[in-house]
């Protein structure tokens, strides 16, 4: 069974790629993506990683450690919550 984890506080200037290779030392990563903005396309600071396996050793050993210059936060990403349809203006339509 995989596990995603979340990875919190990224450089703006990590990448995907340096994400996954972060994460590859301690088992298989099947994804690592570095959530961008849509508007402006540049890195929101933070991202998800999907292993196979060694997740609890990626979590253990790189929860607190420094990547591009930046200690990063690592943990297993919690399910999205729902979002509400939005209002506009205090009035549904």
């Amino acid at each position: 069974m995989s596990k995603k984890l979340y990875v919190g506080n990224l450089s703006f200037s990590t990448t995907s790629s340096d994400l996954r290779g972060a994460f590859e030392q301690f088992g298989a990563v099947n994804s690592a993506d570095v959530v961008l903005d849509r508007d402006t396309g540049r890195s929101r600071g933070f991202g998800f990683v999907e292993m196979s396996n060694g997740a609890e050793a990626a979590i253990k050993s790189l929860d607190a450690s420094e990547l591009d210059g930046r200690r990063i936060n690592v943990n297993e990403a919690r399910e999205r919550e729902e979002r509400r349809p939005a209002s506009y203006g205090g009035r549904r339509y």
